[in-house]
């Protein structure tokens, strides 16, 4: 049996269910989606490196930025992007608003293009245009997939992460290419003086997330293709999900009461295809149990959010 490096060996993903159906199938069949969310943590801190040290058996050059050239304009666009949150008139309010839009994103998008493969546990995966080089083989690395038992088993919460994945790969590489295509589309606006032109770099911006979270999905396929994810049972979340279930919080959330009013008017709520299992007060148990920055619980707060929007909009598929 191999040794993963110790790099690796606090590598896990936490299956985090929102939802599930009330009817384990719908009326012609089909398996009704349960919503899950997933706090990965399948990558490794990457060292820092000098000018001279070796990039792939030769010297880095010192013209390249460390980390290269896509991590620094990522990096300079996320700085940029915090300034304007610091500054005041037009480029608060876009900042504002572009912070609204991402509260809109769905929370599944958003935790997959916060996988980057390039860090995670070296296996042989495909490229963007899905060919795989089998010539390189690298040692395997096992990562525990936890899940609450009293929820799923640990072969539904592996068929439910492969299902995820199948469903979002064709979605955000149709959606990569799209939004590429639409951005040159904004040119006119570049006519307009002093304020930049957002358009364009909205559909830019699309794009990346889009092929960021493409690419993320085909490098968890291979992690599940190769047996790297592992089913393991914590004991710890099902105490969570036991604590913090609806029925136990509603009466004493009266805020929750009232927002399921205005979102459900008819009082249907006995005619909904799905159940939600968590509330927004789990939150910080789950950050506490597992030891979370608190980046993973606003995250978390918007998968619950969204979760429970889409459950009173009575969907049969979430």
């Amino acid at each position: 049996m191999s040794i993963a490096p110790k790099s690796l060996r606090k590598l896990r993903i936490i299956a985090i269910p929102l939802t599930r159906p009330k009817i384990a199938t719908r009326p012609n069949g089909a398996a009704s989606r349960i919503l899950t969310y997933y706090q990965f943590q399948i990558g490794s801190p990457q060292k820092s490196t000098s000018p001279g040290d070796l990039e792939n058996g030769k010297p880095r050059s010192r013209w390249i930025p460390e980390g290269g050239v896509v991590k620094w304009v990522t990096t300079k666009a996320a700085d940029t992007w915090a300034g304007f949150g610091k500054a005041k008139g037009w480029k608060l309010k876009v900042y504002q608003g572009g912070e609204r839009l991402v509260d809109r994103l769905e929370f599944e998008e958003l935790a997959l293009k916060g996988i980057d493969p390039s860090l995670g546990p070296p296996i042989t995966h495909p490229d963007a245009t899905g060919d795989v080089n089998r010539d390189v083989q690298y040692e395997k690395v096992t990562i525990p997939l936890i899940y609450p038992p009293s929820i799923n088993s640990g072969s539904i919460t592996l068929a439910e992460l492969r299902a995820l994945i199948a469903y979002r790969t064709p979605r955000h590489r149709k959606g990569f290419y799209l939004w590429m295509i639409l951005a040159p589309f904004t040119a006119p606006f570049m006519i307009i003086p002093i304020i930049p032109n957002l358009p364009f770099f909205f559909c830019v911006w699309r794009s990346w997330s889009h092929y960021k979270a493409y690419r993320a999905s085909q490098y968890l396929q291979t992690l599940i293709d190769s047996d790297s994810l592992v089913p393991e049972a914590s004991e710890s979340l099902d105490t969570v999900y036991k604590d913090f279930s609806p029925d136990k919080s509603s009466i004493a959330s009266p805020h929750v009461d009232k927002d399921e009013k205005s979102n459900n008017p008819g009082g249907k709520s006995s005619t909904l295809q799905h159940e939600v299992l968590l509330t927004r007060d789990a939150v910080p148990e789950i950050l506490d149990t597992f030891k979370l920055k608190s980046t993973a619980g606003a995250d978390l707060l918007r998968a619950v959010e969204q979760a429970r929007v889409r459950v009173l909009s009575g969907r049969g598929v979430l």
